[in-house]
Parts: structure tokens; sequence; C-alpha cells
């Protein structure tokens, strides 16, 4: 087995994010190093995803033993932080300690809910898909592929030292099924999950035939019979207790939300967004209703207008170039308009893998490594070719992601001026460890990402304006879907009313988000409005403080060189620091 990297040289590689880091930022490092060596030590998959080569041909072999010599380490680095955090003289290391203190102590109370409470759904496939991923990509250094085939052995049992991944699993989930009273997971859930698991199987495979490994053949088809069997274990022993109602119970709902970074109740947020969802429609009427001149259109309602815009459909080939025009087209927008600070590289986009698809059903950003960057970057993925979910007829396809108007938007929240350029700011520009991998949750990256379609929307066509609010309005709508799905207050058909017919979703789209709302990701699109919400609150809140000496482009470079700070620690450093050195 090789050698863990030391924690010395752990923290500087966390450095090298800073070029030459400040002081606060390499004591800060410091103390992140400490926590990063132990997630690293018993999930070796996050060192290699951060471009440590150290960790590639080692596994996490998660037991209840390793965690609990993993919890009894973070039980002592905590009392080191609290006590840290006593006598430092630095602002920006107290923000810090306060983000691994809290990082640490959240984790220690969902294992202990998880513990008491529940029978979990660990699906295998999809975990070793997702640990062998970083090491097969096209950015990864072609001398680091090859670990993936020994990472293939050791997740099948066979290296000396490591029991299969599949067989570890699935002893975690007995254990749960012996604790009284254990909550099982939805059946909707272990159905769905299980329907796309040869996906990834398939995804395995692709790729070490695409980078031309070796010996890979023979360990892969043990695995992928471990896999199998796993697979068959779940639907013969889990499936029969599977819950029918999908909710959770309030405990584990609140958990979810603070572990998303929403530090409001649920019912608040609820309030807000159908305020919100209200007074976007208003905003789309008139527009729709330009647009609906413009065309010659026989309705005005912004439903119908939409539906005609999606009428404008690409495909195949036409789809990436469409992408790279708008993105010149939005980087010109930030340019003449003084955004934000653009990097001078140009940026990257492509199409998702059947594999990747089936792990995230949605255009996303795929963060570069951090921790020890050798040039790669951040990309932005467009799953256009999503695998049906169970029960889901053939016919059903979306057309939400590939139609000319709604380009714009997805541009800007995904690359530019959105999470590309946030990631990138951080890379580039440097920031303490501690706000890039601690502090990064839903909302402190997605309310960026949404504030970034704000921020460029009105220099859209109206077609793109249109698109923009659209989306808007989806993720006003997930703020109280969501909530009221998980309270009850509120049905899957009446989610799927208002994303069908208010919002204009496909069905397919609709299912896939009804399927975060209800059993994928509990609160996570709850994110995106809140934190858009409180950042657009702390942009009105720094213009009325300086009034004419506000300079937007300032105001977001220096958000971003904040790296992922949550809202209330964000608007301490505005008050604090940027206020009044734009003051002066």
């Amino acid at each position: 087995m090789r050698r863990l990297v030391p924690l010395a040289a752990l923290v500087l590689s966390a450095t090298l994010v800073a070029r030459q880091p400040a002081d606060w930022i390499a004591v800060s490092n410091a103390y992140t190093g400490k926590l990063l060596a132990i997630d690293m030590k018993h999930t070796p998959e996050f060192g290699s995803a951060q471009g440590l080569a150290e960790f590639d041909a080692l596994v996490s072999q998660p037991t209840r033993e390793d965690d609990d010599r993993q919890r009894a380490e973070y039980d002592a680095l905590a009392r080191e932080f609290e006590a840290a955090a006593g006598r430092q003289t630095s602002a920006q290391v107290a923000q810090d300690l306060r983000i691994l203190a809290d990082h640490v102590e959240l984790q220690l109370r969902q294992q202990d809910y998880a513990r008491a409470h529940k029978v979990p759904f660990l699906n295998a496939s999809a975990l070793v898909f997702a640990g062998l991923r970083p090491l097969l990509d096209e950015q990864t250094p072609a001398a680091r592929r090859a670990a993936a085939v020994t990472r293939i052995r050791k997740y099948a049992g066979l290296e000396p030292g490591h029991e299969p991944y599949a067989k570890i699993l699935q002893r975690r989930v007995a254990e749960q099924m012996a604790v009284p009273g254990a909550a099982y997971p939805a059946r909707a859930q272990i159905e769905t999950e299980l329907g796309r698991n040869a996906s990834y199987v398939e995804g395995i495979a692709a790729l070490l035939q695409k980078y031309q490994l070796k010996d890979w053949q023979q360990p892969l088809q043990t695995l992928e019979q471990q896999l199998a069997d796993y697979d068959r274990w779940i639907r013969e022993n889990v499936l029969p207790k599977a819950r029918t109602d999908f909710r959770l119970p309030p405990e584990e709902y609140a958990l979810n939300l603070e572990a998303y970074g929403i530090d409001v109740p649920a019912d608040r947020l609820a309030a807000m967004a159908h305020q919100a969802f209200a007074e976007l429609q208003s905003q789309m009427a008139p527009l729709a209703a330009q647009i609906a001149k413009q065309r010659g259109l026989a309705s005005s309602d912004y439903r119908d207008v939409i539906r005609e815009l999606k009428k404008e459909q690409l495909v195949g080939d036409a789809i990436l170039p469409l992408y790279q025009q708008r993105l010149r087209q939005v980087e010109a927008i930030i340019s003449d308009r003084k955004l934000v600070t653009l990097p001078e590289r140009p940026a990257r986009i492509r199409i998702a893998s059947a594999a990747e698809t089936a792990q995230q059903p949605a255009p996303h950003m795929v963060p570069p490594p951090f921790l020890h960057n050798t040039g790669q970057k951040g990309e932005f993925v467009l799953p256009l070719n999503m695998p049906p979910a169970a029960g889901a007829t053939e016919t059903e396809r979306y057309d939400d992601f590939t139609f000319d108007a709604a380009a714009w938007t997805l541009v800007a929240h995904e690359a530019r001026p959105g999470h590309e350029l946030q990631f990138a700011s951080m890379l580039e520009r440097g920031v303490s460890m501690a706000r890039v991998q601690y502090a990064f949750n839903s909302t402190n990256v997605e309310g960026w990402g949404l504030y970034a379609e704000y921020l460029t929307r009105p220099f859209m066509p109206p077609e793109g304006q249109l698109i923009s609010l659209d989306y808007r309005l989806l993720r006003a709508a997930r703020m109280f879907l969501d909530p009221e799905l998980q309270s009850g207050k509120i049905q899957p058909e009446d989610a799927y009313r208002v994303l069908e017919q208010d919002v204009v979703s496909s069905h397919a789209f609709a299912r896939q988000e009804v399927e975060r709302y209800l059993y994928r990701s509990p609160g996570q699109a709850t994110t995106y409005y809140y934190g858009f919400s409180r950042l657009l609150a702390l942009r009105q809140e720094t213009e009325a403080a300086l009034g004419p000496r506000f300079d937007q482009k300032a105001f977001h470079d220096f958000v971003l060189a904040q790296g992922l700070l949550p809202p209330a620690l964000l608007r301490e450093a505005v008050i604090a620091e940027f206020i009044p050195a734009r003051q002066r």
C-alpha cells in the first residue's frame, strides 16, 4: 500500500491555490490541512479528485469501525479548533475556524441521526463510478490513469487487505436494518436508482477502453458481478420494506437544509418563494406580449410563448457550437458592462456521457481540483442524452436545454459569470482552503449562479430574457415545492402541475425535479433562490451605504475573492472591509 501524504505536504499542496498566500491564509490552511488529512485518510477518492496522486491507488473501506475511528479524530480536532478560535487575532482565520468547527459538528450530528434512525440506500454502482471518474478524465495526466485499474482490483477485493466494496456496503445496510424502528429508504428512490445502474457499469468500461488501459477486463468482470449481486440483495431484502411515503422526518429534513446552507425554517422559505413566484410571473407577462407581437403569435400568455420558443430545438452537432457562440456573446456583455473581471483563458464546455448523465441529469459545472491543480479547469457539462427514469416511456424527451433561447441563461449560470468564473476566481486569485472545501455548500455556490443570471439578463435579447425569468421562476418554485412536499402540504401531482404548466418544463424534466425533492436530495433545491436573495440583499445594502461610490465590478470581484463564505460571514466581510475601503 502506498503511504499517505504527510500532513506537512498536504498543507503545502493546499497553499498552491494561492501562489503567494497572505499570512492569514497560510495560518488558516495549516488548520484546514489537519481536517483534510483526516478526510483523505478515510476517503482517499476525495484526495484523488483534488489532484493528489498519492491517493490514486487507494480506496475507502467504509466499515463501521472506520467510521468510529474517523469520529474520534473529528472529536479531538473540533476541540482544537474551538481552542484556537479563542486566541485568534486575525478576523479571517477566526472566520475559517468557525467554518471548520461548524462542518465537523454538523457531520457528527448527521452521523448520530443516521445511526439512530435510518436504513441507508447505498448505491454501490454509483459510488464506484464516482471513485473512478476523476482518474478517467481527459484533464487527468495520463500517468495517473493506470491507477484506476488498481482501484478496480481493490474495490473487487482482489488485493490483499481489501474486502469487496459491495460486501462492506451490504454489511453496513444490514447493521442498520437491525436498529429498532429505523426508517427504510423510499421505494421510488431504490427502484429509480437501481434502474440506472447499468449506465454506470457501461460507463466504466467505456472510459477504460477510451484511455487504452491494460489488464482491467477480468477485475472489472469480477466487480460487475459483485455489483449485480449487491443490487439483487437490495431488491430482495431492502426493497420489500421500503417506505411508500417519501417524506423525511422533520428533524432529518432540517438537518438537510442546514447542510445545504439554509439558515431559516422551511415554512419561511416557502412563504418567501410564493411571493417571488407571483412577482416573477408578473414580470414575464409584458415580455411575453412583446415577443408574441414581434413573432405574430396567436397567444401572448408567457406559457404559450415559451412553448413556441421551445420548438426551436437543436440536435446533434449543432448543440455545442450554439453554446460556444452564446459564451462569446455573454463574455462580451460582461466586458462591455463591466460586470466582473474575466479570466484571460477560454471556458470549457462539453457534452456528457451516458454514465455522467445518470450521475447528474442536469446541466452542471464540474469544479477543478483545488488542492493540487496542475492546469485542470472547471467544465460546463451538458447532459443532453438523458436516460428515462423508471416507468418513463421512450417517447418522453427533454426539450429544456437544447433550444436557442435557453442557452443564454444556462451559459450565464454554469459558465460565465457563473460557476466557471466563480471556481476560476478561487483557483487563480488565491483563497484559503477552508473557504474552498468546507464552506462549499449549495447556498454559497448556487446563490452566485442564479445571481449571475440576474446580472446578465437585462442585456440578453427578449427571448433570452424571458427564458432567464422562467428559470428564475423554476428556482422560486423549488423553494416552496420542496418543503411543502416534505411537510405533506402538497402531493407530487401538485408539483408536476406547477412545473409543467406554470414553469413550462417538459414532463421528463419535471420528473427529474420531483425526484430531487422527494429522495435524490431533499432540501437542496431550495438553495438557489435563497442564496440569490441573500446576495441580492447584500448588494442593495452595499449600494445604499456607498451611493455613487458603489462599483459593481469591484463589489463582484470582492465577493468572489472571499471564496465560498456563507451569507452571514460574507456580509461581515463586506461591512468590515469592502464598504470602508470604498468610502476611503
